[in-house]
């Protein structure tokens, strides 16, 4: 079965990836941030499709969904699901 959601989220993937946007720019614009470090720290990953991923937080085992940019690498923008 095809993933009807995959041309979207290539689009959203070149369009974060065309830029890299700094940390201190991304903590304005959507809060907390975390580099691959601090995710590990705080959640577990449960699923990934590109710029999206499903995480579960550790410290309360809530589930969320965060976006994220390659390089540098950060995720951000958290949605509880």
């Amino acid at each position: 079965m095809a993933d009807q959601t995959e041309p979207i989220r290539r689009e959203i993937v070149n369009n974060i990836n065309a830029i890299p946007t700094d940390r201190e720019v991304l903590e304005i614009e959507y809060g907390k941030v975390w580099d691959t470090k601090e995710l590990s720290a705080d959640f577990t990953v449960d699923s990934f499709a590109a710029p999206f991923i499903i995480v579960t937080e550790k410290s309360t085992g809530k589930k969320g969904a965060l976006m994220f940019q390659h390089n540098p690498r950060f995720y951000f923008d958290f949605a509880a699901i």
